[in-house]
């Protein structure tokens, strides 16, 4: 069938395709805490070493079924195997230029810099508490932030008792900080 009455790629495998939430901005460096690298390079061997060879197992039992243009194991195998390589491939490049920077060590620990957890309270007098992290390892629902988020970089070097301006869609919003921790050296 011709590719103009359906809607398929040339191939469907797109290299680079990660979510854009993950860029980085040009010249930045790509920190990460001691944690969220381990926990990257777990699931990059977790991929390697597990769970990429049971689908190239899988599949290679749905290829020698015979006819592949119906086999769904097939089909759907060979699409997963796509998605592992280029998550695999996506892991390796993040952590080859990924700087590990451990907030155990920081000596600053009257201010807030990467890895940080602030406690704030913005002018509705709602309390937050955020840590400051790498962009692969935030989780704003459990309260992990990106370094390069707006909350972030407005609380940077910012010390307790201070009050920072934060812009918003909404306007100005003024954040008072309450409390800044780092974990403790081991």
């Amino acid at each position: 069938m011709n590719k103009a009455f359906v809607k398929e790629s040339d191939h469907d495998d797109d290299d680079d395709l990660e979510p854009a939430a993950t860029a980085l901005p040009a010249g930045t460096k790509n920190y990460i805490t001691t944690e969220g690298y381990k926990r990257l390079r777990a699931e990059l061997v977790h991929l390697m070493n597990e769970e990429r060879p049971e689908v190239v197992q899988v599949v290679s039992w749905a290829a020698s079924n015979g006819d592949r243009s119906e086999n769904g194991d097939y089909l759907y195998g060979k699409k997963r195997l796509r998605e592992i390589d280029r998550r695999m491939r996506f892991l390796t490049k993040r952590l080859e230029m990924a700087e590990v920077v451990d907030p155990a060590t920081q000596p600053n620990r009257d201010q807030v810099f990467f890895g940080a957890t602030v406690e704030y309270s913005d002018k509705a007098g709602e309390t937050f508490k955020v840590t400051i992290v790498g962009v692969d390892e935030a989780d704003p629902l459990q309260g992990k932030i990106s370094w390069i988020s707006p909350v972030a970089r407005a609380l940077l070097k910012a010390r307790e008792g201070d009050t920072i301006t934060l812009r918003t869609p909404a306007g100005l919003d003024e954040l008072d900080i309450l409390e800044i921790t780092y974990p403790d050296p081991q």
